[in-house]
C-alpha cells in the first residue's frame, strides 16, 4: 500500500525520525531525566530504533561527531514512558502516588514484555536514580517488540511543529508495549483522535504555552542519541 506518512519531502525517502503509530522497535538505551520545571519530577525516556529500512534510507548518525561514521539502520526516537512526568502527588480523591513505586511499576512492565523480569528483580539500590542506571544496563539493546507510539505537539521559537512522542496509558482497551510474539493480542491500535495532542493555538499567537516537552531534534539535525 503506499504511503506519504514517513516520508521527508523534496527526498522522497523514509524520514530518520520515527513518528507516532504502531512500530516495531527496540531499546538502545533508557534515561531518567529530571524536568526543567520541576526538579522533583522524572521522565522515563526510552531511547529507541525502528528495524532496518530497506532502499534509498539514510538513517541518523550514531556519532554526530564522525560525519563519515556509522548511521542508524531505522527510525530513530526518544519515547516517554509516560504521557506525564513521575512525580509524588496526591490526587484530588486523596489518594497518594509515590514517584519511585510508578516507576518501579513502569519496569515491571517493561520486564515482562522482554522477558527480562527475574534479572530486573535482582536489581537492588539506594534511590531511585541508581535503580534506573541498573535499569539502563539491563534493558539497553534489546529485542524487538510491538509498540503504540503516542505523541504531543509542540512549536518551536522558528515556528516549526515537533512531535514529543509518549507511550499510552495502559487501559481496559489495550497495552502500549507487546512482545512479538503476542501477534498483537492487546496491542493498542493507534488512532490519532486517542494518541495524538494537536496544538492549541491562542487566536493572534504561533506560539503555545502546553506542555513542556521533552528534548527533541530539529528535522533538519542528526538525532543525537
Amino acid at each position: 500500500m503506499l504511503s506519504t506518512k514517513d516520508m521527508s519531502a523534496g527526498s522522497g525517502r523514509v524520514k530518520p525520525v520515527m513518528g507516532a503509530g504502531n512500530n516495531v522497535i527496540k531499546i538502545n538505551s533508557i534515561t531518567f531525566d529530571v524536568t526543567p520545571y520541576d526538579s522533583d519530577a522524572y521522565n522515563i525516556v526510552l531511547h529507541v530504533e525502528g528495524k532496518p529500512e530497506e532502499g534509498d534510507f539514510q538513517g541518523f548518525l550514531k556519532d554526530v561527531n564522525k560525519p563519515d561514521g556509522e548511521r542508524y539502520e531505522g527510525q530513530v526516537g526518544r519515547i516517554r514512558f509516560s504521557p506525564y512526568p513521575y512525580k509524588d502527588t496526591t490526587l484530588p480523591s486523596g489518594v497518594e502516588i509515590s514517584r519511585d513505586n510508578e516507576v518501579l511499576k513502569a519496569m515491571i512492565f517493561l520486564s515482562e514484555v522482554v522477558n527480562k523480569r527475574d534479572a530486573l528483580d535482582e536489581i537492588e539500590a539506594n534511590t531511585i536514580e541508581d535503580f534506573m542506571v541498573e535499569c539502563n544496563k539491563l534493558f539497553s539493546n534489546s529485542e524487538y517488540f510491538n509498540a503504540c507510539i503516542g505523541g504531543r505537539e509542540w512549536e518551536n521559537k522558528d515556528g516549526y511543529v515537533n512531535l514529543d512522542l509518549f507511550l499510552p496509558r495502559l487501559s481496559k482497551d489495550g497495552v502500549p508495549l507487546e512482545a512479538l510474539e503476542k501477534d498483537g493480542a492487546r496491542l493498542l491500535k493507534y488512532n490519532e483522535s486517542d494518541h495524538l495532542r494537536r496544538i492549541q493555538k491562542k487566536e493572534g499567537s504561533t506560539q503555545t504555552k502546553s506542555f513542556e516537552p521533552a528534548t527533541t531534534v530539529n528535522a533538519g539535525d542528526d538525532f543525537d542519541l
